[in-house]
């Protein structure tokens, strides 16, 4: 397509915009309702995998090393953990740690100084591994169980296979909403922009009669497509990014028993990730949307 093409394709797409104005408003406003009600789920789907992965951090499984074993085997054994990509962090407790940490949380004073400096756990020195991916749980089990000088491995397959299951149960529900607000946006853009361009038909058939390509009527209609596009990605976006940690805030006041214990998603974090996947999407509902529906008209008039 030549330079001049490509400038008289904006120039037209900008004044269908300004001519339309009605139905470029219905558009727009069709793809920021979808987007925005997509930034909404957004949200709280990204914030509740944050705090299910910020869980998943505090499951972990405790090393226990074979009676006798010297400093060096054991420091071996912690590096060689720390290799693991699913391990987050390892942490040595040892054996006189162990046993302060029992006589402060199951025995009173009087029976804890009757043992004076014996020490009943003195071969509960150990690493506390916490993971990265829960769902790792078991291969990390297997490695660890394997390494000399490891006499046991405690963990729990319960709580790994329950944020497992629950982590993809909220994949699918994430997918299913998604792929029903697409399928709704691209329906309703769809439908706008066929009664803009049902408007315009005397104008497309007047351009096929005097020989006009249908990629050069078709051009002006894309590029409207796409203008729309990135404004009603942009609304949405202006809207969300003032509403965020406003809404956090309320949440956490409102729901302060709840959501004391859990982290929300910075503003900059979840908008680095929330603002390419708007544009991209707005664009390409804009794009096909146009693309589509003139197409089709285009064939109508040749079928004529």
């Amino acid at each position: 397509m030549r330079i001049s093409t490509i400038g008289y394709s904006m120039k037209q797409g900008f004044k269908n915009i300004r001519r339309n104005r009605m139905f470029s408003a219905a558009s727009i406003g069709t793809i920021a309702a979808c987007l925005f009600l997509f930034g909404i789920f957004y949200f709280v789907v990204a914030n509740f995998q944050y705090m299910v992965k910020t869980a998943e951090t505090s499951v972990g499984v405790t090393v226990f090393f074979d009676k006798g074993i010297g400093q060096e085997q054991i420091d071996k054994i912690g590096e060689e953990i720390k290799t693991r990509a699913e391990v987050a962090s390892v942490t040595f407790v040892s054996a006189e740690q162990t046993w302060e940490n029992y006589k402060e949380k199951y025995l009173n004073k009087e029976l804890a100084e009757s043992f004076g400096d014996d020490n009943p756990l003195k071969d509960s020195a150990s690493y506390s591994v916490r993971l990265n991916d829960v769902s790792m749980q078991k291969s990390l089990v297997t490695y660890i169980e394997r390494l000399d000088g490891v006499r046991q491995v405690n963990h729990s397959d319960t709580i790994a296979n329950t944020f497992k299951s629950f982590n993809a149960l909220v994949g699918y529900i994430s997918g299913a909403i998604i792929i029903i607000l697409f399928a709704v946006a691209i329906f309703l853009i769809n439908t706008t922009v066929t009664m803009g361009i049902a408007v315009r038909k005397e104008e497309i058939a007047i351009m096929k009669l005097i020989g006009a390509k249908d990629s050069f009527i078709r051009a002006p209609f894309i590029v409207e497509g796409v203008i729309i596009g990135i404004l009603g990605s942009v609304i949405p976006l202006g809207l969300l990014y003032f509403m965020y940690n406003r809404l956090i805030d309320y949440i956490s006041g409102k729901y302060n028993n709840i959501f004391r214990s859990f982290r929300f998603i910075e503003l900059n974090g979840i908008f680095k990730t929330l603002v390419p996947m708007c544009l991209i999407l707005g664009v390409g509902i804009g794009f096909f949307g146009s693309y589509l529906t003139v197409r089709r008209q285009l064939k109508l008039k040749e079928g004529k």
